[in-house]
C-alpha cells in the first residue's frame, strides 16, 4: 500500500467547471432569523442594470466602503448592519433585497398591525432608490404564538391584517407554524404576510419558512408577466389565422399566380416569426417560474384550516388560469407557425410541378431542334461528300490531262468517268470513320 503525501494528488485534474458547480448547492444559504422579526422584502427587475450599479448602491449603506465588486461575483451577499441583516440576490431577470430586522418591543398579536410593520431599520430613500423596477414587495412579520387553536389562531391574523378576508395554512407535516396573507397590495405598495410560531422555533426553520413564502409570491408574479403578452398576442393570432385559411383557399381554387400567393405567405410567415422570438422566451419563462411556484407550494406541507382558505388552494385557483392561457397562446402561436410550413410546402409542391412541366416542353423543343439539327446535318454531310468528289475528280481530270499532254496514252475523260465510284466511296468511307472517332470521344 503507497502513501502518499498529498492525498487530493490520488484524482485527475479538476474540470474548470467542478468547484463553481459542487458549491451551487451553498451559493444562496438559508437566512438564519430570530424571531419575533419582520422581513422588509423588496424584488426588482434588473434588465438594463448592471451589477456595478447595484454594487454602488450597496456601498452607500451605512458602514459599507469598504465593499468590493467582487464581494458581489457569486450573486449572492449578507450584509450586516447594526441590528439588521440585508441579503443581496441577483437572479437572471431580478434582483431580492431582503431585510432581517427585530420587530419593535411588545409587537405582536395582542399589538395593531401598522405600527409594527412601519418601522424600517434602512433608510427609506436607500430603499427607494434601488435600481431596477419593483415586481415585489412584502412586509413578513413572524411574531410568536399559540398555534394548537389553529381557526382561532388564524382569525388573530386577520384581524392583525386589518380584519378583510385572508388565506391562512398550517404548514409543515407536523404543524409548526401557522401562515395568514391577503395577497393584496397596500397604499404603501407593499403587500403584508403573517407567520405565527411557537417560541420553540429555530433561525433555521424560521428562515426557510421566510424564504419559501416569499419565493412563492415572487415567482408567482414573475409567472404572471407571460399573460399580458398572452392577451395582447390574441388578436394577432386570429388576424394571422384568417390570413392563413384566406391563402389556403386561394391556393385551393387557383384564384391568384403563385408569385402573389408566395408573397402573402412570406409577409404571414414573417410576422408570425417575429411574434415568436419576440414572446417565446416570455412564454418558456412563464412555465419554468410556475413550476417553481408548485414546488415552492409542495414545500409548505400545508394542511387546510377550517372555514379559510389556504395558500397552495388560492394560489393554484387563481395562478392556474392564468398559466393555462399563456400555454395556449404559446401552442397557439407554435401550431400557427407549423401550419404555416404546411402550406407553403403545398405552394412549394405545386411551383415545382408547374417547374417541371415547363421543363418537359423545354426538353421536347431541344429534341425535336435536335431532331431538324440531325436531318439538316445529314443533308449538308450529302451535300459535303459530293462537293469533295467533285473537287477531287477535277483534280484526276487535270491531272489525266497534264499527263496527256506529256505523252502519257490516256483518255481524261474516260478517266475521269471511270475514277468517280472510287472517289465516291472513299470519300464516304472517309465521312464515317470521321464521325466514328468523334462518337468515341465524346464518350469518353
Amino acid at each position: 500500500m503507497n502513501t502518499l503525501p498529498d492525498a487530493r494528488t490520488a484524482l485527475p485534474p479538476d474540470d474548470d467547471l467542478r468547484a463553481i458547480l459542487h458549491n451551487e448547492v451553498h451559493a444562496r444559504p438559508t437566512a438564519r432569523i430570530r424571531l419575533p422579526a419582520l422581513v422588509v422584502y423588496v424584488a426588482v427587475l434588473n434588465d438594463g442594470v448592471r451589477r456595478e450599479d447595484e454594487w454602488a448602491h450597496l456601498k452607500r449603506l451605512p458602514g459599507q466602503d469598504g465593499l468590493r465588486l467582487a464581494d458581489l461575483s457569486s450573486s449572492f451577499l449578507r450584509i450586516r448592519l447594526g441590528n439588521c441583516t440585508l441579503k443581496w440576490e441577483r437572479h437572471s431577470e431580478f434582483t431580492r433585497y431582503s431585510i432581517v430586522q427585530a420587530l419593535p418591543e411588545g409587537a405582536g398579536l395582542d399589538a395593531p398591525e401598522s405600527p409594527a410593520l412601519d418601522t424600517l431599520a434602512v433608510d427609506a430613500d436607500w430603499l427607494r432608490a434601488i435600481p431596477g423596477r419593483t415586481v415585489a414587495a412584502i412586509k413578513l412579520a413572524m411574531v410568536i404564538g399559540d398555534i394548537s387553536n389553529a381557526p382561532a389562531t388564524a382569525r388573530l391574523g386577520q384581524q392583525w391584517l386589518g380584519g378583510r378576508s385572508v388565506v391562512a395554512s398550517i404548514m409543515g407535516t407536523y404543524g409548526h407554524s401557522i401562515a395568514v396573507t391577503a395577497f393584496r397590495l397596500r397604499d404603501s405598495g407593499f403587500e403584508h404576510m403573517l407567520v405565527i410560531a411557537p417560541a420553540s422555533t429555530t433561525e433555521t426553520r424560521a428562515g426557510r419558512i421566510s424564504q419559501r413564502l416569499l419565493e412563492l409570491e415572487t415567482y408567482r408574479l414573475m409567472a404572471l408577466r407571460g399573460l399580458p403578452a398572452a392577451k395582447s398576442l390574441a388578436p394577432v393570432l386570429g388576424e394571422a389565422e384568417a390570413a392563413l385559411a384566406d391563402i389556403t383557399a386561394r391556393l385551393e381554387n387557383k384564384q391568384a399566380t403563385d408569385q402573389e400567393l408566395l408573397d402573402t405567405l412570406v409577409a404571414l410567415a414573417a410576422k408570425v416569426e417575429r411574434a415568436t422570438a419576440v414572446h417565446q422566451y416570455r412564454f418558456s419563462a412563464t412555465q419554468a417560474y410556475h413550476a417553481i411556484v408548485g414546488q415552492r407550494i409542495a414545500e409548505l406541507r400545508e394542511k387546510p384550516i377550517s372555514g379559510t382558505q389556504g395558500i397552495g388552494e388560492f394560489m393554484q385557483r387563481r395562478l392556474t388560469p392564468a398559466i393555462a392561457t399563456v400555454a395556449a397562446t404559446a401552442q397557439r402561436l407554435a401550431a400557427l407557425s407549423q401550419r404555416i410550413e404546411r402550406t407553403s410546402g403545398l405552394l412549394r409542391t405545386r411551383v415545382d410541378i408547374a417547374t417541371e412541366t415547363q421543363n418537359q416542353q423545354l426538353l421536347a423543343q431541344l429534341t425535336r431542334g435536335q431532331e431538324l439539327q440531325l436531318r439538316l446535318q445529314s443533308t449538308v454531310e450529302g451535300l459535303s461528300i459530293a462537293a469533295i468528289s467533285y473537287y477531287v475528280m477535277s483534280l484526276l481530270y487535270y491531272g489525266a490531262k497534264a499527263a496527256k499532254v506529256a505523252g502519257v496514252p490516256v483518255n481524261p475523260d474516260l478517266f475521269a468517268g471511270a475514277m468517280i465510284p472510287l472517289v465516291l466511296w472513299a470519300v464516304w468511307t472517309t465521312t464515317q470513320r470521321i464521325h466514328k472517332r468523334l462518337h468515341a470521344e465524346q464518350e469518353h
